[in-house]
């Protein structure tokens, strides 16, 4: 069963050829359910693939499917590595990437390219698989650029926007600066240790320099930051929001932005062997996770809170891998696509009742008309909150855990990441469903909204699902851990003492006990409060400004200074000039072909005299 791995590419891809090939004859809504068939195989195919794994000796497994490249005596092969850490990241990312498909049918309902949206879902998911499933790095990175395409096409879906273009650009150009990273770190070590295969390079890891080691492992953390939206190259995910919302939960939950945390996590022999790595990882995390929580804590857009969110709680997990808990950091992956999912999609839900409204000025009072959203919500909250007994306080805990044995100073920022994550979703929760209904008048010269209406079951039924895990899957942990302790190298963490796991549990209750009562406090029957939203945090600390006044202005000038000198006077200008120079000496020529018999009779004589006088000097 363990080697049924090659089914779940099969069909996932089955179902972009076949959507590809038929889509339009299929039409609404049967491409969606194929669609979503295809992704509900690949998990059950998972699942498969799960159990054999726990049954077989050897917990990793390659599997070849065909040689590829020749580089010189070497060949990189398309093979598969079946391992715990593979098999967990495959099943949660089909699992949720199903519910979304679900939810998608109806969600996109009467859109004009319906089964161009899901081509692209398929292939995404597709990508994302053949990321996590690859033995060796170049093969993961034909994944990475998969999903690195497909968020391109899926957050431009409504490419006649010009945000949504301009969101597309953003995020396809912030994740090419990152993959100099990828490239870098596998051209390194296949110089060193003549490999790219994981298990190769775990094996060779400890024959290579300090400083090699370091090089790539920062190369790494830039190609993990391009991807999972960390600083200094976050600013993609937010703007990401104008696709629609099934994209933003694929995306931001299961697939795409934990990518980089999972290749992390992957290369952990080589982290272990880095003290000043593993410290430039975990500072970028928990400056990540702080930042990130402080922007949410004053965006008006529900979307754009929870993008936010995402880029934060990527955050902690960035955190936990330099802190050597890599199991951790996967527990919390795992509790955040599914109540980052059920966020989404709640939010989808939201918009949808709304007729496309995502202001929270706009909403209010949806808990008595939106009984399944707000009570499917309400979990969703509770969890990433990290309100016991709720997954996200068991994943976030035992982060910080992890963050406390390697370093207090980033404990405690993580621990103020934690306290405003609580804060700022109590405000959108609060915003959102309490209150007065804000949605039955026109409000600042805008139209009235409709009665907002609940979701169908087909958006309905994943809501269910996810609240469900993510209520109980703080459960995993132990037994997570246990499951992945095999593939991660040991970072020798000093174990903490009863006593103070237990204070340090205490702690994180409270915290997200005091955010949460924090926030009720001051936005209950408030809609705005602009101390609390300074323009500083609602323009993401200036960051966008600060890149295009050092970079996008000056490359704009140089760009507008080559067009109106660069171009005409030195390339058009070589080009015009080496056109003048034949057109002159042609010009010269022409005089030598007057049309004049008696004037070509002259010159032949005189070169025949000229050669001959050449032959007769030189016989003497």
């Amino acid at each position: 069963m363990v080697y049924a791995a090659p089914w779940m590419l099969a069909c996932a891809l089955g179902g972009f050829v076949v959507l590809l090939a038929f889509g339009r004859r299929l039409g609404e809504p049967v491409a969606g359910w194929v669609a979503t068939a295809a992704i509900a195989a690949a998990f059950v195919v998972a699942v498969v693939t799960w159990i054999g794994l726990l049954g077989h000796n050897n917990r990793e497994i390659t599997e070849t499917l065909f040689g590829w490249l020749p580089i010189g005596s070497y060949q990189v092969k398309v093979a598969l590595l079946i391992d715990p850490l593979s098999v967990t990241m495959c099943l949660f990312v089909t699992g949720v990437s199903a519910l979304i498909h679900l939810y998608s049918v109806a969600y996109m309902h009467k859109e004009r390219d319906f089964t161009k949206f899901f081509v692209y879902l398929n292939f995404f998911v597709f990508s994302m698989l053949l990321l996590v499933l690859a033995d060796n790095l170049l093969v993961t990175f034909v994944g990475w650029e998969g999903v690195g395409v497909c968020s391109y096409w899926l957050v431009a879906f409504y490419f006649d926007r010009d945000s949504a273009a301009s969101a597309g650009k953003k995020a396809f150009i912030y994740n090419r600066v990152g993959d100099v990273g990828m490239l870098v770190a596998m051209f390194v070590l296949f110089t060193h240790l003549h490999t790219l295969t994981y298990l190769g390079i775990a094996t060779g890891a400890a024959t290579l320099t300090g400083t090699q080691v370091t090089l790539v492992v920062i190369a790494l953390l830039f190609a993990a930051a391009g991807k999972s939206a960390q600083i200094p190259l976050f600013n993609w995910l937010p703007d990401a929001m104008e696709g629609p919302t099934p994209v933003s939960a694929l995306i931001h939950a299961a697939t795409m932005v934990t990518a980089g945390v999972y290749l992390l996590c992957r290369m952990s022999h080589l982290l272990v062997l880095t003290s000043s790595g593993r410290a430039t990882i975990a500072v970028v995390g928990a400056a990540t996770a702080f930042v990130a929580a402080t922007i949410a804590t004053s965006q008006s857009d529900i979307k754009r809170v929870l993008a936010f969110s995402t880029v934060s709680q990527i955050g902690f997990m960035v955190l936990a891998v330099g802190s050597g808990a890599y199991a951790a950091a996967i527990f919390l992956m795992v509790a955040h696509a599914f109540f980052k999912g059920l966020l989404f999609l709640g939010a989808g839900s939201v918009i949808h009742g709304l007729d496309g409204e995502q202001e929270l000025s706009r909403m209010g009072g949806l808990r008595t008309v939106m009984a399944w959203t707000f009570a499917t919500f309400l979990v969703g909250w509770l969890a990433i909150a990290g309100v016991p007994p709720f997954s996200g306080f068991f994943s976030k805990g035992d982060v910080l855990k992890g963050a406390w044995a390697y370093s207090k100073p980033l404990w405690a920022i993580g621990l103020v990441a934690a306290l405003l994550t609580a804060y700022y979703m109590t405000r959108l929760f609060v915003l959102a469903f309490t209150g007065d209904p804000r949605f039955v008048r026109a409000a600042g010269g805008r139209r009235a909204l409709a009665p907002p209406h609940e979701s169908p079951w087909v958006m309905r039924l994943p809501l269910v699902v996810l609240a469900v895990c993510a209520a109980v899957a703080g459960a995993l942990g132990p037994a997570l851990d246990r499951f992945l302790s095999p593939v991660f190298a040991s970072t020798h963490l000093a174990p903490l003492s009863s006593a103070s796991d237990d204070t340090l549990i205490a702690i994180d209750g409270v915290v997200a006990v005091a955010g949460l009562a924090i926030a009720w406090w001051l936005w209950r029957g408030r809609v705005e409060r602009p101390a609390l939203t300074p323009r500083f945090l609602a323009n993401v600390w200036y960051w966008d400004d600060a890149y295009d006044a050092v970079l996008g202005r000056p490359a704009a000038r140089a760009a507008r200074a080559s067009a109106e000198m660069v171009d005409p006077l030195v390339i058009d200008g070589a080009v015009l000039g080496v056109a003048a120079v034949a057109r002159r000496g042609a010009r010269q020529l022409r005089g030598l072909q007057n049309g004049y018999v008696r004037s070509y009779a002259l010159l032949f004589a005189v070169g025949t005299a000229l050669l001959v006088a050449y032959l007769l000097a030189r016989t003497f």
